[in-house]
């Protein structure tokens, strides 16, 4: 830990290049005033919070360059507006190399083109923002302990860049339409699948909030459907002859990860390991009310 806090001041303490300086705001200029104040905020946080791991291997990956460029404009102003209120777009896209990992990185953005729901983009898109960036950043520094104790151990350089540690952190959409969006964002590596993590988001274009399962249910319908879910638990159980653990699952709550589908229904996803085995992989059901 000694030689990482090091590391974390040697280069906190290398001066910024006036070359990169000028790059930067003139990606600034371009981007807009809207856009200048998010890569303002992106860089004061990284200034402060960097590790030295994180430092290493993500300094680009989180300034202005990719997506500020004017072919990328173009081609996000191609992206159908659903219901002409609202578009998901790449507002962060990345891919880099280091001696740790390969680093993979789509980042969504939100936007809402209706005055009338109240800006909810901004927040949920700096929420999103933050739990992609969080997320690289902690398994960048986690990937550079273990290098270090592989090396440390008697590995060599040769052999660490035979593991072929790969980082990602994506998207995808679940459903858009008229009345939501809903949206995954996930993060996972290659050598330790139980850091896999996900978010689910969904906003309901219409009243320009986001979705909780109580606001689509009354209690004795989210019980009705937490039932139901059991039953959907002990059949999979039977159909795989794995043992899950659905007497376990306390019902929904405001951590319930969950998304919206294409027929307007919501789906209750469990992580691995949450009802079942690591080998079953993540569960999904959907959640009706019979």
């Amino acid at each position: 830990m000694r030689n990482m806090e090091e590391a974390r001041q040697k280069y906190d303490s290398i001066p910024i290049p006036d070359e990169l300086s000028k790059r930067v705001m003139m990606e600034i200029e371009k981007a807009g005033k809207l856009h200048q104040r998010r890569v303002i905020k992106i860089r004061r946080n990284l200034i402060f919070k960097r590790t030295a791991a994180v430092a290493a291997s993500l300094a680009v990956l989180f300034t202005v360059g990719v997506n500020s460029s004017e072919a990328f404009a173009k081609e996000a102003a191609r992206i159908p507006v659903i219901g002409s209120i609202a578009r998901v777009v790449t507002f962060r896209s990345y891919e880099e190399k280091t001696e740790t990992a390969g680093i993979d990185v789509d980042i969504p953005g939100i936007e809402l083109i209706s005055e009338k729901l109240g800006g909810l983009e901004k927040e949920v898109n700096e929420e999103i923002y933050s739990f992609c960036k969080e997320y690289a950043e902690e398994a960048v520094a986690k990937a550079e302990e273990y290098r270090e104790a592989f090396l440390e151990t008697g590995g060599t350089e040769e052999e660490w860049a035979e593991h072929d540690i790969r980082i990602k952190v994506w998207y995808e959409v679940k459903s858009q339409t008229d009345s939501y969006i809903s949206l995954a964002v996930m993060g996972n590596d290659n050598w330790n699948n139980a850091d896999y993590e996900s978010k689910y988001y969904n906003l309901d274009l219409k009243t320009g909030k986001v979705v909780a399962l109580k606001n689509l249910y009354d209690s004795s319908d989210i019980r009705s459907a937490e039932r139901n879910v059991r039953r959907q638990i002990r059949q999979r159980e039977k159909e795989t002859g794995m043992e899950f653990w659905g007497d376990e699952w306390q019902g929904i709550d405001e951590n319930t990860r969950f998304y919206i589908n294409s027929a307007g229904n919501p789906v209750i996803v469990f992580q691995k390991y949450e009802i079942a085995p690591g080998a079953a992989g993540i569960q999904e059901f959907e959640f009706t009310v019979n």
